[in-house]
């Protein structure tokens, strides 16, 4: 699949469904059985379907029917007589979008949302009934829904960007880039390899175990992916730091020793934060220009002129760095521009005028301080990965030396310790560490890849009794 496949919504149609005034039950229910429309319901009192529906229910509290319909119209007498609340829950939503259409004449039609690509079926599924579909305009202003395509990279990651907010219909989708950041950044504080098995082993049996005893993991089968692929991380990180339920020496040392080289832990976890900013900023960018065009793009702070800020900034301070003066010049330029950029697309939002001016400037104050407090904020990948290595290395500090102390007690005191201390080292380590990565995803990267909301899509879908 291509790549845009995965990353943007599908794309949408409006259409009217146009059906005789006589042949609006078939209709409908063909096109319920379709499930591939959202209508555009409007508001209506409720139906004598919906009044038998409340008198059947409050017989039995609590059930929820999954609405059925019928080719042919029922008696609702016998159907609320017999307790049928599934047939009646089908008339209700036959009710309420038929009560959403618009007559004229001999002809009824409904306004409606579907994917492109399920056009020609739903026009095939609906001409027996003397029914068909017209496509219509997308009024200016309003916003289709969001149809996510569904892929396997995609939908895995898909619930960590639905926490944040729904994928505006202008934007590309970042699940999957996402899911790879939140993974890569839990797995750099929880770098232990024992402790990730553990992790990566709860994660499979969350996903391919949710049975028998183990039946009440099912409503988390969602969060299999995000433990698995943080466990694999850790064990990733784990190797490079040579930890393994702590400094046990289970395992080779691939990069560096957390505590042993602190500094060179933070450079690095700021260098992988300016890096997962890049990519947030052209993702905004591509955004803004999918959503306005290149102007609403170029002067866009978390388009191109936020895009250019950052990288002005950052050539202006490896300039500094490497004592190169041309380096510097050339960074300052490209940062002089991007403000000017920002500025003009700030004083723009705040309407112009004196006031607007003090807005804009007042705000690309704030945007500038932000990016470097935003980069930094990365170095807590660091900070927290030095802390769970001295809590494993307190552990395992102690569990040695009662160890050491031979006898049934020390070796008995050193197990307790070295479980009980694990136990507690992993709990709070996997809380913070997954809140910690959750905190960075919302606030550097989302904050910047979207600017607004979408709106979910949600097709209109009955069964049909054969």
């Amino acid at each position: 699949m291509p790549w845009r496949d995965t990353m943007e919504p599908a794309r949408m149609e409006r259409i009217a469904v146009v059906a005789p005034t006589n042949r609006i039950r078939p209709a409908l229910v063909a096109l319920g059985a379709q499930g591939c429309v959202e209508p555009e319901l409007l508001t209506r009192a409720a139906g004598p379907a919906e009044a038998a529906l409340q008198r059947v229910q409050a017989r039995v509290p609590g059930k929820a029917a999954a609405p059925v319909v019928s080719p042919e119209p029922p008696d609702l007498e016998i159907l609320e007589r017999d307790g049928d609340d599934e047939t009646i829950a089908g008339e209700v939503e036959l009710e309420r979008v038929d009560g959403s259409m618009i007559r004229e004449g001999s002809v009824a039609t409904l306004a409606g949302w579907v994917p492109a690509g399920a056009v020609e079926g739903l026009a095939t599924a609906l001409a027996p009934h003397g029914a068909g579909i017209v496509r219509l305009a997308i009024p200016r202003g309003s916003q289709p829904p969001t149809y996510l395509r569904s892929t396997s990279a995609s939908v895995a990651f898909q619930p960590l960007v639905n926490t944040y907010g729904t994928v505006p219909y202008a934007d590309l989708n970042p699940s999957v880039l996402a899911g790879i950041a939140y993974v890569v950044m839990f797995g750099m504080m929880f770098g232990d390899a024992g402790q990730g098995l553990l992790l990566l082993l709860v994660g499979v049996a969350v996903a391919w175990f949710p049975r028998g005893p183990m039946v009440a993991l099912r409503k988390y089968r969602w969060t299999a992916p995000f433990v698995i692929g943080a466990g694999l991380a850790s064990v990733g990180f784990g190797f490079a730091f040579g930890e393994a339920f702590g400094p046990t020496g289970l395992v080779p040392t691939l990069w560096l020793r957390p505590l042993d080289h602190a500094t060179t832990l933070l450079a690095v976890s700021v260098a992988i934060g300016a890096v997962i900013l890049a990519c947030s900023y052209t993702l905004g960018a591509l955004n803004r220009f999918r959503e306005g065009g290149v102007a609403r793009s170029l002067v866009a702070l978390s388009g191109l002129a936020g895009a250019a800020l950052y990288l002005g900034l950052g050539i202006a301070g490896a300039g500094w760095y490497w004592h190169r003066v041309a380096i510097v010049l050339t960074g300052a330029s490209v940062t002089v521009v991007a403000l000017a950029l920002g500025f003009l697309g700030l004083f723009a939002e705040s309407g112009g005028r004196a006031s607007g001016a003090l807005e804009a400037g007042v705000e690309l104050f704030d945007a500038v301080l932000r990016l470097g407090t935003n980069t930094v904020s990365f170095a807590r990948l660091a900070a927290f990965g030095l802390t769970h290595a001295a809590l494993s290395a307190l552990v395992w500090s102690g569990t040695a030396s009662l160890w050491h102390r031979g006898g049934a007690l020390g070796v008995g005191g050193a197990v307790v310790v070295f479980a009980i201390g694990n136990t507690v080292t992993f709990a709070l380590e996997a809380l913070v560490a997954g809140v910690q990565a959750l905190r960075l995803e919302y606030y550097e990267i989302f904050s910047r890849v979207f600017t607004t909301e979408g709106r979910e899509f949600h097709p209109w879908h009955v069964n049909v009794r054969q």
